[in-house]
């Protein structure tokens, strides 16, 4: 189970306060990091979101110190990092919450298995939405049993490899 993560952007309060709103949450300042915020979905597992200013990597510490922040200006926009979040929104508020903010929001189907909206946080960090019927699909094809099966299959027969993006309209 995860609890939180934590994602680079350039405006951190900016992305706490839309995941937040995706959550029915709430953002915050997050004061143990220069400039970070965070969202708080506000759920019985504690579920955070802390968002970083994207040029403070997060570095090891040294010796018994924890992991602190590191100016990084080599660093990128994108990356293979990416979140999938459930959310009690119609599919139509998140692709609206795109739309609003500039960002890239489109529906796709994952390997014929389930569907996400891609949020595409900045344009930058994708961020898989999922609203309840979304999220039953993906917990019935999330399974161990279901790996197995989709791997079991021979390559290119349909459900044999993991989920891909294929994507569609937006709704």
């Amino acid at each position: 189970m995860i609890f939180h993560a934590s994602v680079p952007a350039d405006d951190p309060e900016r992305v706490a306060r839309v995941m937040a709103e995706i959550w029915r949450g709430e953002a915050f300042p997050f004061p143990p990091w220069p400039g970070g915020f965070v969202a708080v979905a506000g759920d019985d597992r504690g579920t955070t979101l802390e968002v970083y200013p994207r040029a403070q990597t997060i570095a090891p510490g040294e010796g018994d110190e924890g992991a602190r922040p590191l100016i990084d200006g080599a660093v990128g926009r994108l990356g293979c990092f990416h979140i999938a979040t459930a959310t009690d929104r119609p599919a139509e508020d998140i692709l609206a919450i795109g739309a609003r903010e500039g960002w890239r929001a489109v529906r796709c189907r994952r390997g014929g298995l389930f569907e996400v909206i891609e949020l595409w946080i900045e344009n930058a960090l994708m961020v898989e939405v999922m609203t309840a019927e979304m999220q039953a699909d993906y917990r019935a094809a999330a399974t161990l049993e279901g790996w197995r099966e989709r791997l079991r299959r021979p390559v290119g027969a349909p459900g044999a490899q993991a989920p891909s993006s294929a994507a569609t309209a937006p709704a």
